[in-house]
């Protein structure tokens, strides 16, 4: 009864708006409160998502004061002032990560997992992030390998670098070895030896966002002899190396699963459509499996002309007209057969009677 007086409610507010010309604005319901913490110890760090990633503050090449603002997402950079030389190490990286990482090691990751491990086919991560004016920094996810299951200590086996953007007279340890495209980009390849192999890959043109399957850059990696398929998977991390300062730096998102351990469904409804205003309430996610899932993906394709206004329930990202749905923190844990709902809002040229179909859900 309360949600159908919710969806009540925002039909009704919809109506008034559409007739009013005017435009919603995203976010129609917020997921519950999440009390942000700020860290300022120079190792200092705190989980998330009851467990599920770990933030750390890792100031480890600079003594300058550094503070990071954790959300229920990811964090961001409020106090920076490195200022290290541009040809050294940069001043710090402050990340987020899923797996294990110098003896801490987050829930449910599955990690470390072997690489020939059928499994690793299916881990899948994305990252969203906020670049600020100024400074020097890379924006970097991480993958770490290790020749055995390690769960403390320093990885010997590699590193490997993707590079989203870059600012500044930087580089990555080594030399540059060649290109090649991967996920949808080019990237510059870089390849170096610090006590374990570090493979960089630097995106030719910066993004603020990618998601990807960790096989897609580790296979490249195999082959170019610097990662073996014995190796296992430690850790993914997601984060920024600051040279000179750089406050203001943010992860927005942040996510890893392992598609494949589960399967789900997704239907929608639409709730109202005006003149140019439409919404789809709700668009249930069932588990359809045999197990628990821990979370889900929903993609469907917007017709052409229609852009995306609003959403709740889930947080909603777009890539041309294609629409993709992540479970909030606390409603990714779906046992067999249960089900959860998100809604979205758009707009679409007038007088044209076409409407999103075709939902994709993937669990994790």
């Amino acid at each position: 009864m309360r949600r159908t007086r919710e969806r009540g409610v925002r039909r009704a507010v919809m109506a008034v708006l559409a007739a009013l010309g005017l435009v919603l604005t995203a976010g129609a319901v917020a997921a519950p409160a999440h009390a942000d913490t700020t860290i300022c110890e120079q190792y200092g760090a705190t989980t998330i998502q009851g467990g599920k990633y770990h933030v750390q503050n890792n100031n480890w090449g600079d003594d300058t004061r550094q503070c990071v603002n954790v959300t229920g997402l990811g964090f961001s950079v409020t106090e920076a002032s490195h200022d290290r030389p541009t040809d050294g190490a940069p001043g710090s990286y402050p990340s987020i990560f899923a797996g294990c990482h110098r003896a801490q090691c987050t829930s449910g990751s599955g990690l470390p997992m072997r690489i020939s491990d059928g499994r690793f086919n299916g881990i899948q991560t994305s990252v969203h992030m906020t670049y600020p004016s100024g400074g020097v920094y890379n924006a970097s996810y991480d993958i770490w390998l290790d020749p055995a299951p390690r769960t403390d200590g320093q990885n010997t086996g590699a590193e490997i670098m993707v590079w989203l953007n870059r600012v500044g007279p930087i580089q990555p340890i080594g030399s540059r070895v060649g290109t090649v495209s991967l996920a949808g980009a080019s990237w510059e390849v870089w390849y170096g030896n610090v006590g374990w192999n570090v493979i960089s890959y630097v995106r030719t043109l910066a993004t603020t966002s990618i998601d990807f399957t960790v096989r897609t850059f580790v296979d490249d990696a195999v082959n170019r002899g610097h990662v073996q398929r014995s190796w296992y998977l430690t850790s993914v991390q997601a984060g920024f190396q600051p040279w000179v300062g750089q406050t203001g730096l943010a992860v927005n998102n942040f996510s890893y699963g392992i598609i494949g351990g589960g399967s789900c469904s997704a239907t929608g409804t639409l709730s109202y459509g005006g003149n140019n205003i439409y919404a789809v309430d709700p668009i249930s996610v069932t588990n359809t499996g045999p197990s628990t899932i821990s979370g889900w993906t929903v993609t469907v394709t917007l017709p052409a002309g229609h852009s995306l206004i609003g959403s709740w329930g889930a947080t909603v990202t777009t890539s041309g007209q294609t629409v993709t749905a992540r479970n909030l923190s606390y409603n990714g844990s779906l046992a067999p057969g249960a089900s959860v709902s998100f809604g979205f809002q758009a707009v679409r040229p007038p007088g044209v009677p076409q409407w999103p179909s075709g939902y994709t859900c993937v669990a994790s």
